[in-house]
């Protein structure tokens, strides 16, 4: 039996089994009909030739693709995935693999005792002409059984080295699938920098198109395996939101990130900021204002590592001025979008005259910094964000812009790869405790924590 399951552009998914070819195209006619702009008419056929089932492109228009190569014939693997069309649905392939009986070869017990009681050579005994001619009748038999189990080694070693070829095409079809999953996602990375700076529908309907296609990948990938605590899915999926692609996720960062969900469990101060958040409204205003700006709601995190939601604290002096309140900007950035600077800039105190202690107004211009940051440089990888959010644009921005211009090359694993050493332990605490607060608030009871998850 053969399976066909075709995603569609739309997000439907729908399954076919057969058991003889079948084709694949718009029409009617075809047993697989997809009605897709990207889908010709009679478009591919699956057929079983030379041993061997075989996806066909039918000399469509549109063409079969394996990643970005457009190829004519496509060998069925254990799952196979390939495009109908450049741009158009993904179609999946398998075998439904079945018990298959393997004929015996008659055993020839009882000629063999016979052999051996009656016709056994001994030396210098006499024998007849029938006994001669039995015992040369039974060497030829052994003769051609034993060439017979030869033949049946050299096959059962042409079968595990087929084995072995079959199981390095299943590894380089992954391979190919993954290859195409991950430029799906950063497809996904590109619109969300542009949704953020133009959150059209059209964008957001391309967006989620292209995040349901990227989630059957990562069920054919099995990427959240059945066997992963919830823990490790939650750290999963809070770095896909904040920009960075599951399948890239370099060794140690789950480790690392619940070495900080220790830090979290082991301290009443996660406990006690979202009770604030929440006393004051933040846990929606915040997650709301950066939505419409086209960010994800968990950056209500990084103002909780800034100030504990104190919306009237100051820093220490430093050479770029006093920070102030909840978003902790400093006068150069608090200008620089639009915020008033108060005449006690210089003085760690409440300045009522200072728009960075206004909640509403600081909000407002944070969440248009983080959008600029979000959409520019940092190619929309959150944690890039929050690093240059801390360290400061003069300093990460530069280590940055060194990177490949494109999402799958500019974020954060690539930074700490490249220039861990350069990175401040401050910044590297922030960006860590920031994350592991939103994992750990995506499902706070799962984590020892007594309040629901606040962005909710």
């Amino acid at each position: 039996m053969i399976r066909v399951t075709v995603a569609k552009l739309n997000g439907d998914c729908q399954s076919w089994s057969f058991d003889k070819p079948f084709k694949i195209g718009r029409v009617p006619e075809c047993e697989v009909c997809i009605q897709e702009e990207h889908v010709s008419r009679n478009h591919a056929q699956v057929t079983y030739e030379l041993g061997q089932w075989v996806v066909l492109d039918m000399k469509s228009a549109n063409g079969l693709y394996l990643g970005d190569r457009r190829v004519d014939r496509i060998p069925v693997g254990m799952a196979t995935t390939f495009r109908l069309g450049v741009a158009g649905p993904f179609a999946t392939v398998e075998m439904e693999t079945g018990a298959v009986e393997t004929p015996m070869i008659p055993a020839a017990k009882p000629l063999e005792e016979r052999v051996e009681k009656y016709f056994k050579e001994t030396p210098g005994e006499t024998v007849g002409d029938h006994t001669i001619m039995v015992r040369r009748a039974i060497q030829r038999r052994q003769k051609k059984q034993t060439s017979k189990w030869l033949a049946v080694v050299a096959l059962l070693a042409m079968v595990a080295a087929g084995a072995g070829g079959y199981a390095y095409y299943v590894a380089q079809e992954a391979k190919k699938t993954r290859a195409l999953a991950q430029e799906i996602f950063y497809d996904m990375k590109s619109l969300d920098m542009e949704i953020a700076a133009n959150p059209t529908p059209s964008y957001q309907a391309k967006r989620r198109n292209l995040e349901q296609s990227y989630d059957k990948f990562l069920v054919t990938l099995k990427v959240y395996d059945p066997k992963m605590t919830e823990q490790e899915r939650l750290v999963l999926r809070v770095a896909r939101i904040f920009g960075e692609c599951e399948l890239n996720m370099p060794p140690g960062f789950v480790d690392e990130v619940n070495n900080y969900i220790g830090k979290w469990k082991g301290s009443s101060r996660m406990k006690n900021d979202i009770k604030v958040a929440i006393a004051n409204g933040y846990n929606k205003s915040i997650p709301d204002k950066m939505v419409a700006v086209g960010l994800p709601p968990q950056f209500f995190y990084l103002a909780m590592q800034e100030s504990n939601f104190d919306d009237h604290i100051s820093g220490p002096m430093t050479r770029m001025g006093i920070a102030k309140g909840m978003w902790q900007f400093i006068p150069q950035t608090a200008v620089k979008y639009g915020l008033n600077i108060g005449p006690l800039a210089d003085l760690p105190r409440l300045d009522v005259g200072d728009d960075r202690d206004d909640a509403v107004k600081e909000t407002d211009a944070a969440a248009r910094y983080l959008r600029d940051l979000y959409t520019t440089d940092a190619q929309a990888s959150g944690l890039l964000v929050m690093a240059c959010y801390n360290w400061g644009e003069d300093y990460v921005l530069p280590l940055v812009r060194s990177l490949p211009a494109n999402p799958r090359e500019r974020n954060f694993w690539k930074l700490l790869e490249i220039d861990r050493e350069k990175i401040p332990k401050e910044t590297y605490d922030y960006v860590f405790y920031i994350f592991s607060a939103a994992v750990i608030g995506e499902n706070p009871k799962l984590f020892g924590f007594d309040f629901d998850n606040p962005l909710i």
